[in-house]
């Protein structure tokens, strides 16, 4: 009863939290300067002023700022996010063309540098001083002072141009023909230099914690005892010591969920990756202020459903969360 309340605590707060997403995106792009009716006009090759008043009421950008945002905030409800007059068609058909790429991207990187940071600090944990330990901290300063566009492009050049092991742009070869496994293959190799230049600022993040912790919890009195009661190395750092020290590093990549989503911007236009990155790229130069509200209320709602899934990834790891609201 006290998991189906929390979690129906947590939705609730979630929908606020989502409501006030959308409040905030379009009373931020409404009091940007321009007009969107001389935006639209312009793609339409220019207009005069009747046209100007006619795109003004076919939007309802005639109307006042209340009125605008209650509108636009039914519509949502009702999972109408607008028209995009860039890109003619409707913007819940774009986001949903885009999204799956995104989230590929996103919770590849995600979960291979939590993965792979673990890993590497429990090894330079128990020998603080070892060459592992030294490879670690100078692996985590290189991934969290290189930016990552600069990282992605390095990459290309090395491993695309320089030798070219890995497709330079996209996420698909349109003349590979064959069955499942085929294209499994060849998006699996569009993804390797995408997701090792997304990954590698959190990989940096999550190795260090992970080891910080990981001694904090190897000096503590029931690692001790276990070893006093005669149990392996392994058994004691695996079975015992690993688990406690996860915590802080699963609570770090919740946090940390949204610096992926804003990193996948970069990383997608980088490598050209067809994602929501690429689609909020090319809607904010043509000023295309429905796909960006949309794309804005989709990232808000990934990055929720995120922090959900990371609570409930603790309460697995620690049990003395599950009572807890």
């Amino acid at each position: 009863m006290n998991a189906l309340q929390n979690i129906m605590t947590r939705l609730f707060y979630a929908v606020i939290l989502l409501v006030a997403v959308l409040v905030l995106n379009f009373s931020m792009m409404h009091l940007a300067p321009g007009d969107v009716a001389d935006t639209i006009s312009q793609s339409m090759g220019g207009a005069d002023e009747e046209l100007l008043t006619q795109i003004r009421a076919d939007y309802g950008l005639d109307k006042p700022f209340v009125v605008q945002l209650g509108t636009y905030i039914g519509n949502v409800l009702r999972f109408d996010l607008g028209y995009s007059f860039f890109y003619n068609k409707p913007v819940t058909v774009l986001i949903l063309e885009r999204l799956p790429a995104t989230l590929l991207l996103v919770f590849v990187a995600q979960i291979l540098a939590l993965f792979i940071g673990v890993i590497l600090g429990v090894i330079s944990a128990r020998k603080p001083n070892g060459m592992a330990s030294h490879f670690v901290t100078m692996l985590a300063l290189f991934g969290y002072s290189a930016p990552v566009f600069w990282t992605g492009i390095l990459l290309l050049i090395a491993f695309s141009l320089k030798i070219p092991l890995f497709p330079v742009a996209g996420m698909r070869d349109i003349t590979i023909e064959g069955g499942f496994w085929v294209h499994f293959a060849d998006v699996a190799r569009h993804m390797v230099l995408p997701v090792i230049t997304l990954g590698s600022i959190f990989l940096a993040l999550y190795s260090r914690l992970s080891r910080a912790t990981m001694m904090e919890v190897l000096g503590s009195d029931y690692v001790r005892t276990a070893k006093a009661k005669g149990l392996s190395e392994r058994e004691v750092v695996y079975k015992h010591a690993l688990k406690n020290s996860l915590s802080p590093v699963i609570t770090l990549a919740g946090l940390q969920f949204s610096a992926v989503i804003s990193g996948a911007v970069l990383v997608e236009a980088v490598f050209s990756w067809p994602g929501l990155g690429t689609l909020a790229f090319q809607s904010i130069i043509a000023r295309d202020t429905p796909t960006i509200l949309g794309i804005l209320f989709f990232s808000a709602l990934v990055v929720i459903v995120g922090n959900i899934l990371t609570d409930l990834a603790l309460r697995l790891v620690d049990p003395r969360l599950k009572g807890k609201g």
